[in-house]
């Protein structure tokens, strides 16, 4: 599988981008990090700048179709500086269209409500965006791991770092899933 990365040029929370990698790495498949500018993502540890990475492709010239399932890593600043930009907010939304799961943590909703495809779903988040989700008529756990599968694709959500093992089990599962539909 391709699994598309997406992040800010700035601000993704570095261990909520590299545990998953490397657990895609480890099973196999081939993750792309995607942003919405070319060059280097700098990643954050919590507010303290920490390690960049180099950016496979910009969203502008990326398509779904190259892809067989997205994550979106949290951070503060990294899910809010991405629902800003109609073209990472666009790219998430056609995973939702298409069908594709979809896996997100901590902070990465906040792109979700953006996209306007929390409606009907339940999911779990940094505890901050409880309301934002309820707005945006999803519904919100308190659950290190929420599986839905009540929509056009499947959603992983995550709350937090300390989730980030049964987060990497639980979408990894739900990607080989879906790949083999």
């Amino acid at each position: 599988m391709r699994i598309a990365f997406l992040v800010a040029p700035e601000g993704v929370e570095q261990i909520e981008l590299t545990e998953p990698w490397q657990a895609v790495v480890e099973s196999g498949h081939t993750p792309r990090l995607v942003s919405t500018r070319p060059g280097r993502a700098q990643g954050f540890d919590h507010l303290d700048k920490a390690d960049t990475f180099e950016i496979d492709q910009v969203v502008a010239d990326a398509t779904v179709d190259e892809y067989d399932a997205l994550v979106l890593p949290g951070g503060v600043a990294n899910p809010d500086f991405l629902r800003t930009d109609e073209g990472a907010v666009s790219f998430a939304r056609e995973f939702f269209r298409t069908g594709r799961p979809v896996a997100a943590i901590c902070h990465a909703p906040w792109l979700l409500v953006e996209a306007d495809v929390v409606r009907g779903r339940t999911l779990t988040s940094w505890p901050s965006l409880q309301t934002d989700i309820r707005n945006a008529g999803g519904t919100w756990v308190d659950a290190p791991v929420q599986i839905c599968a009540d929509g056009p694709n499947t959603l992983v959500t995550s709350r937090k770092p300390g989730d980030l093992k049964p987060f990497g089990e639980a979408f990894l599962a739900e990607f080989a899933k879906a790949a083999q539909s």
